[in-house]
């Protein structure tokens, strides 16, 4: 069964190159973002991980935390980082789970509970170990996304979709496209009376799509 948008996510003790986390006292009151990755020392996503470490700040601007998986160990993950900080020219600060036992993929459902890797495995056993999932203050799965081995993550977008999800948790919605800055969606549940008590002035466009400004 996967894990479905708004449950809980899996409250495990893992290993990183940090160290020993505990997922629900790491996310603590933040949110938090677990980019996942099937093997250690592969081209693209020596890129994603790249890129997460380019936005350090943008995460940081949005009280976010970050950390990653790959299915290797915690010494492959401390050498990989120096690729990683090399082809990023920036540090890469976030931990890296080791599941080495596959417990946090088979626990997020990117695996099936009867995988395992064999001896000289290649990324193509674990490719399915190719997603994003965003998590709110309240350990909370709010989105998730994945990818295949060949399409590097859009970073662009988990931006966007993060600051789309912060958006929404105060109580509106956002439209196709939506970036900060732009109206947003009044939900239907919200009366006019409601909605203009609660947001001023909106503009109705159809009687089930009504828009206004962004609350700050």
């Amino acid at each position: 069964m996967s894990l479905r948008i708004n449950e809980t996510i899996p409250n495990m003790t893992v290993e990183t190159d940090h160290g020993t986390i505990q997922l629900h006292d790491w996310v603590g009151d933040s949110w938090a973002i677990l980019f996942s990755h099937p093997k250690d020392f592969t081209p693209v996503c020596t890129t994603e991980f790249g890129a997460v470490a380019q936005l350090a700040d943008e995460w940081a601007a949005r009280g976010t935390k970050v950390i990653g998986v790959s299915v290797d160990g915690v010494e492959d993950h401390k050498k990989w980082k120096a690729d990683i900080e090399k082809v990023a020219d920036a540090k890469a600060g976030f931990p890296i789970i080791a599941d080495t036992g596959l417990e946090v993929s088979k626990a997020f459902n990117m695996l099936p509970a009867e995988a395992y890797m064999p001896d000289g495995r290649t990324p193509a056993h674990s490719a399915t170990v190719r997603s994003v999932f965003i998590i709110g203050p309240d350990k909370q799965l709010k989105l998730s996304m994945t990818y295949p081995m060949t399409v590097g993550r859009n970073f662009a977008e988990v931006l966007r979709a993060l600051d789309g999800l912060q958006m929404s948790a105060k109580g509106v919605a956002t439209p196709a496209n939506w970036v900060p800055g732009e109206d947003v969606i009044i939900p239907p549940t919200v009366s006019n009376e409601d909605a203009k008590a609660k947001f001023g002035e909106f503009e109705t466009i159809l009687p089930y799509l009504r828009k206004t400004k962004a609350p700050s």
